[in-house]
């Protein structure tokens, strides 16, 4: 899932997949008068994952009874990532392969290895920030499966009512509900940092403030340009702090896990959980079912305007290398075609649970998703949406949750864990190759 995989290896997921066909290369299938296909389709490992493509791949069969889609799955993470692009480097690669958007994707030089479906007829019904993340100034080069997801504060509705709260749209308002319902004798914000990567969630998910505040910060971080120890971005350091300061946060904070949180919240004990959408519909489906209509959700507040919008993390590209070619390419782009379609995502619907919505028109999401995915289509109706910074920049430190466990836990300040954030960065960037 996407590069915040340190983000959401805490995440409950529910999945159970039969056993999916492996294959290393393609070819076409030997069905009767050599008219059948058979495509291969590379994908992680992850029982989500799998689940996923074990629906598709059946929903595509019934449909296209003589294509055969046959799946080969890699592992998660980094390695991963090393076979993804050795596959690319020495043209193994399957007919296709199924991998993350933006900046991952930019590493696998998509202008010399991917085939271009900038033409296709289905590029127009998909969302412009999914073309922006898998798009070079060249061409167009993926399409999505999966829904999107985002980083914002998941709330308990029934305490909002019992207390007569309104959902708040600025950082002042969302400080003042958390004093009412401290006063009320709940925890105003659980925060888990005994699972250190949910600790990124109030820094990563702030940044649609961010670059609505100062459009362009993105292109500009990338270029060594700007810093988390100015303003805009150092607000996400600061809220961090002033949640601790005011005593909103449950008392073992440090200790507690995701699953507590995701627990307190379901239970009515917590009222705000700053947390990836995508983790917690995936929490309700599996353990708390009966609080799938009691969980909301809304961006995090900006301390600049009351303008707000989420902060959304998209979904995994499909991709053709250019390795496949002649029927096998006109194959494989009819597939991706069909995946793209509000078939193909029902199909999606009904083998995960989706943190948010999609990313193609026509693709609705199910009535019986959890609230806090429902809460998040008027936002994406209204065009409230801005990427996650991991979409827009290649650069990420590989300190950031240490350091805002010790914001968010009172032990550095603000100002000091951002400034050591942006050191933090510096080695990143010069082994990407920025000139900084």
């Amino acid at each position: 899932m996407n590069r915040t995989r340190s983000l959401t290896a805490g995440a409950a997921v529910v999945a159970a997949a039969l056993a999916l066909t492996a294959c290393g290369g393609s070819g076409d299938g030997g069905g009767e008068g050599g008219d059948a296909t058979s495509l291969s389709v590379y994908i992680d490992s992850s029982p989500a994952s799998v689940a996923l493509w074990d629906g598709l791949k059946a929903a595509y069969a019934e449909e296209n009874p003589d294509v055969t889609i046959e799946v080969e799955t890699h592992p998660a993470g980094s390695e991963g990532d090393n076979l993804i692009k050795t596959r690319l480097a020495t043209g193994e690669m399957n007919d296709l392969f199924w991998y993350n958007s933006g900046s991952l994707f930019q590493a696998l030089n998509p202008d010399q290895n991917l085939v271009p479906l900038g033409d296709e007829d289905w590029v127009d019904t998909i969302d412009d920030n999914f073309k922006t993340v898998v798009s070079t100034d060249t061409d167009l080069y993926g399409a999505p499966v999966g829904a999107s997801f985002a980083g914002a504060v998941i709330y308990n509705k029934s305490i909002y009512a019992d207390l007569g709260l309104e959902v708040p749209t600025t950082w002042d308002e969302y400080m003042a509900n958390n004093q009412a319902i401290k006063d009320a004798g709940l925890v105003a914000v659980a925060q888990t940092y005994g699972d250190t990567w949910t600790s990124q969630v109030p820094v990563l998910g702030d940044f649609y403030n961010v670059e609505a505040a100062d459009p362009g910060w993105a292109e500009a971080y990338t270029q060594g340009a700007r810093k988390y120890a100015d303003q805009p971005a150092l607000a996400g350091f600061e809220h961090l702090q002033e949640v601790f300061d005011g005593g909103f946060l449950n008392e073992d904070f440090a200790s507690a896990v995701y699953d507590d949180a995701v627990k307190m919240l379901a239970e009515g004990e917590a009222a705000h959980y700053p947390m990836l959408t995508g983790n917690v519909a995936s929490s309700i489906g599996e353990n708390y079912p009966d609080a799938a209509d009691t969980l909301g959700v809304f961006p995090l507040p900006s301390s600049e305007s009351d303008d707000n919008g989420l902060t959304v993390w998209m979904p995994n590209g499909m991709y053709i290398p250019k390795s496949t070619e002649g029927a096998q390419l006109d194959a494989a782009k009819a597939f991706v075609a069909w995946l793209v379609t509000p078939d193909s995502c029902a199909v999606q619907a009904e083998t995960t649970d989706v943190g948010g919505p999609f990313v193609v028109d026509g693709c609705d999401l199910p009535d019986d998703v959890p609230a806090l995915v429902s809460d998040m289509q008027p936002y994406f109706d209204s065009g409230d949406t801005g990427l996650a910074l991991e979409f827009l920049s290649p650069i990420k430190g590989p300190a950031l949750e240490q350091i805002t466990v010790e914001v968010g836990s009172g032990i550095r300040s603000a100002e000091d864990g951002a400034a050591l954030y942006d050191e933090d960065v510096v080695k990143q960037a010069q082994q990407l190759g920025l000139d900084w």
